[in-house]
């Protein structure tokens, strides 16, 4: 038999999580009896340029598995994860960089992130990307 570890959330964490307990169980059974409305609750989260109607399309056919999510909707993930949150939390911590030495930390504030990522964007400007394209970049070196 399996044992399975429990580890007790302490009353002063748990005063300040965005779910309890009941909640949780609650999100849980709808997302098991009705995953589509589960789902597209939790498609309210996020802010849509373009709001999804559709928000599973699936099909676990033989040779023809196909797993969709929100699939005629657009966001922009710069929106979503940085530009919401300038106005009440620009000079709050963003992102907290850790080297490889203990010794090695950078704290990015909201403000800080989004200075660099439009920095960032008006070099793939300049070099010929335009808007609607996808690109990555790996803030490795935290400087």
């Amino acid at each position: 038999m399996t044992k399975i570890n429990q580890h007790h959330i302490p009353a002063n964490i748990a005063e300040h999580a965005l779910i309890n307990k009941e909640q949780y169980q609650k999100d849980y059974a709808l997302s098991i009896e009705n995953p589509e409305a589960f789902w597209a609750d939790k498609g309210k989260i996020v802010d849509w340029i373009t709001p999804y109607t559709i928000v599973k399309n699936t099909s676990f056919d033989p040779g023809h598995v196909r797993i969709r999510w929100f699939e005629d909707g657009q966001l922009n993930i710069s929106q979503n994860c940085l530009d919401r949150h300038l106005e009440k939390r620009a000079d709050q911590v963003a992102i907290i960089w850790e080297g490889d030495s203990p010794n090695e930390s950078k704290s990015i504030t909201y403000r800080q992130l989004h200075q660099d990522v439009c920095q960032f964007a008006n070099v793939l400007k300049k070099l010929g990307y335009q808007k609607r394209r996808c690109g990555g970049y790996l803030y490795a070196n935290g400087s």
